[in-house]
Parts: C-alpha cells; sequence; structure tokens
C-alpha cells in the first residue's frame, strides 16, 4: 500500500496512519522523555519525518528532534537486472515484470545508533518486526553485536510484541474453547526486559485481554519455520531452550533464548507491477435468494465469455463456502446451503488492461436491473496492483543512514 501510494504522490508513500497515532502522544511523550520508534516510515522515512517535524511545530514541541532510518531501498545501490539475479526464496518469479521496488529488511544497529545521536522520534521504513523492540534494548542497556544471547532475548522480545494484542489474547480467543475477557477494551503488551535480557510480558492494568503462558506460547510460535535458527539480520535466534512461567496475574516470564552469529545475506522484499485489480459485489437477500445470487453469478460468466475477456475471472456467492472454491468452481465444498438467507456475488480480475478490470467490475453493477429482482448494496473498485517476491541479497550492498532534523 505505502508502494504505491508513493506511487501515486512522492512526498507520500509513509503510513496513512502517523498523523492520528502520534498527534495524541507526542506532546506528553516529548514533555516525560520518552522515546517514539516506529516502522511508519514505510516507503518514505524522509517524508515521515517532515510530517511529524510538521506535527512538533504545529504542538509547539521546541526541540524535538526527528531521525529517518533509510537504506533499505535497493534501487538506489543495485539495477534491476542485479536485482533480477538474486535467489528467490518465496513468491513469484520476478522474470522481466517492471519492478517498482527493492527494500532489505533492516536490522536493530541503525535504531540503536538513531536513538544515540539524540532522536526523540525514529522513523524507519522496511525494517524487521523485532528490530522495533532490539534496538532500543541495545541503546538502553549498551549491548554489544557480540552479546548474541541479549541479542536473541531481545528479538524474542520484538516478536512477541510485534503483532500487539495477538499476545495479550486477541487472536488467541476462539469462543467457547479460548475465552478472553473484554476484547473491546483489550491491552496492548508491555514488555519489562532487564539487563540481562531477561523479559516479563504484561499489560496495562485496567484493560481487556490475556496474558497467560498459552498466549505467550502462540506467539513464539507465530511464523516460527526452524525455531533453532530464526534469521533476522542482528542474530540467529535459538527458541529450543526457552521457558514460558507465569508469575503473576497476566504477567508471563520468557528467558533462555539463545543466539549465533548473523547470516551473511538480508532478505528483501521486491514489489513488481501487477496490473489491475478490477472487482465488484452486490447482495442478495430474503426468499430464493441463493438461487438469485446463483444465477447472477451464471451471468456475469456468460458476459465475460461475450466480451472476449481472457484474463481468469473469479466469480463467487459469499456464504456458501466460497473461501474453499477454485477460481473454477469445483473444489467448494458439497453442502446445501439454506435458500432464504443473505448471499453476496463477488467477481474479481487481475488483469494488464485497465479496461477489462473497469469491465469485469460494471457487469456487477449491470446487475442492479439486468439481474435477479432484489440485487443491492454494489459495491465496486478498480485499483492498481503490485505482486511481491522475497529475495536474499549480500548484506554489503546495504548501508543504512540516518537522517536527523530539529525543531528550532
Amino acid at each position: 500500500m505505502a508502494q504505491k501510494l508513493r506511487r501515486e504522490d512522492p512526498s507520500k508513500g509513509y503510513s496513512p496512519f502517523l498523523d492520528a497515532y502520534l498527534s495524541p502522544v507526542l506532546r506528553d511523550c516529548h514533555r516525560h522523555g520518552i522515546r517514539i520508534v516506529t516502522n511508519m516510515g514505510a516507503a518514505n522515512p524522509i517524508g515521515a519525518a517532515h510530517r511529524v517535524q510538521a506535527l512538533g511545530r504545529q504542538l509547539g514541541l521546541r526541540g524535538l528532534r526527528v531521525a529517518a532510518v533509510t537504506g533499505d531501498d535497493l534501487l538506489t545501490t543495485m539495477s534491476d537486472e542485479e536485482i533480477r539475479r538474486q535467489p528467490v526464496i518465496e513468491g513469484l518469479a520476478l522474470a522481466d515484470r517492471p519492478i517498482v521496488s527493492a527494500n532489505a529488511y533492516l536490522g536493530a544497529q541503525s535504531i540503536a545508533s538513531a536513538l544515540r545521536s539524540g532522536a526523540h522520534v525514529v522513523l524507519v521504513g522496511r525494517t524487521t518486526d523485532a528490530a522495533l523492540s532490539l534496538g532500543p534494548l541495545m541503546y538502553v542497556h549498551g549491548w554489544r553485536e557480540e552479546e548474541l544471547d541479549r541479542l536473541a532475548q531481545g528479538t524474542l522480545c520484538g516478536h512477541l510484541l510485534e503483532c500487539g494484542a495477538q499476545v495479550t489474547g486477541a487472536y488467541y480467543c476462539d469462543p467457547g474453547y479460548k475465552d478472553v475477557p473484554d476484547l473491546a477494551s483489550v491491552g496492548f503488551p508491555i514488555a519489562e526486559v532487564d539487563e540481562s535480557g531477561e523479559l516479563t510480558v504484561t499489560k496495562a492494568a485496567n484493560t481487556g485481554g490475556l496474558v497467560n503462558r498459552a498466549t505467550v506460547i502462540e506467539q513464539i510460535l507465530y511464523e516460527v519455520h526452524d525455531p533453532h535458527n530464526y534469521l533476522t539480520p542482528d542474530v540467529v535466534m535459538d527458541l529450543g531452550e526457552v521457558t514460558v512461567e507465569e508469575v503473576g496475574p497476566n504477567r508471563v516470564r520468557v528467558r533462555g533464548a539463545r543466539g549465533k552469529g548473523p547470516p551473511p545475506t538480508l532478505k528483501a522484499t521486491v514489489c513488481v507491477d501487477a496490473g489491475w485489480l478490477g472487482e465488484g459485489e452486490i447482495s442478495y437477500a430474503g426468499p430464493n435468494a441463493l438461487a438469485r445470487a446463483e444465477l447472477a453469478a451464471s451471468i456475469v460468466r456468460q458476459r465475460c465469455q461475450y466480451l472476449g475477456i481472457h484474463d481468469r475471472v473469479r466469480v463467487e456467492v459469499l456464504g456458501t463456502q466460497a473461501m474453499f472454491d477454485s477460481d473454477s468452481g469445483k473444489r467448494r465444498v458439497h453442502v446445501v446451503p439454506p435458500e432464504d438467507l443473505e448471499y453476496r456475488l463477488r467477481a474479481a480480475v487481475r488483469s494488464a488492461s485497465r479496461e477489462t478490470a473497469q469491465r469485469v467490475a460494471d457487469e456487477v453493477l449491470s446487475l442492479y436491473c439486468s439481474g435477479p429482482a432484489g440485487g443491492a448494496g454494489v459495491r465496486q473498485q478498480v485499483s492498481t496492483q503490485v505482486s511481491t517476491a522475497s529475495i536474499l541479497v549480500d548484506r554489503s550492498r546495504v548501508d543504512p543512514k540516518t537522517t536527523l532534523v530539529e525543531i528550532g
């Protein structure tokens, strides 16, 4: 999304939530000496820094220092052909599709360096989630690059915090099986980390959610392929000896992560132009709703054939286990849904042609008057698309830099 925003306006590309998230807290954080580290720089950390600088001026925060960490953009150091030659470890082959962006995952060192430079707010772009916690810990505790076990514990801290309320019960919750209280006011996690790296996960008092061994263990295992070799730019983390212990209500102590030296390569995400996505939806409800929705789907399929659309068009009826189906409609679980509920037809196409994408979306719109009775709630959209692939690059090709701006 950030890359799309920057393509449309080079001054944008940072998180669209930057103002909403920072405006309510920036004044209090500056007054009380609380540093802020965030990856809301997204595709444009420099632009984000200037925006925070403007917010600071509006709030009268003299002396506010804002740092932008850059260096993740591989297009500034490598040619498109060089990028295409790197090994693809995940996603689509790059082939000869136009490259929109290529960004390496930065580590915690650049964040710690920005904090040492005196920054009150640090904005980064592409970085590992764990680095957002490890960087401040390296700065506060003075951890060195060779203290691998401490870096591993700091990485584990970041891994536990990276998805917010996931570790305080939100994603853990499954009503009737794993109940969690008051998710409407769920508390975000807090990690208390001492100089040795021992950490305790908790949450603010009088907030909803839950912190126990189960919520923490689920998050530890989240997106971990090899628990003995969790690769980051700063350290290879080994989770094999980690212990998880409840030490009080909503307090869980975690220790035992071990560290090995960092890998010689860095992961990078490459975005390539993927054309256009056209989609449209319409709802049917009440008596015989399913039959009307299925007829509408059949009409859209036939219309796409009449129009000579050769791109693959997915037409599905939501509410009939469509999530488990294929584009051909042959994989859906064979059940007989009720006829009289609510169903929503969705048609979508990805095409190199904007005209084709628009035509498919318009076919759904035309169902209002040229389709079965009672269609309502049409929504349609045509948007540019990017596809991604993950590659490995030699870390020598990545040179993080910090730009500091200050309000006088």
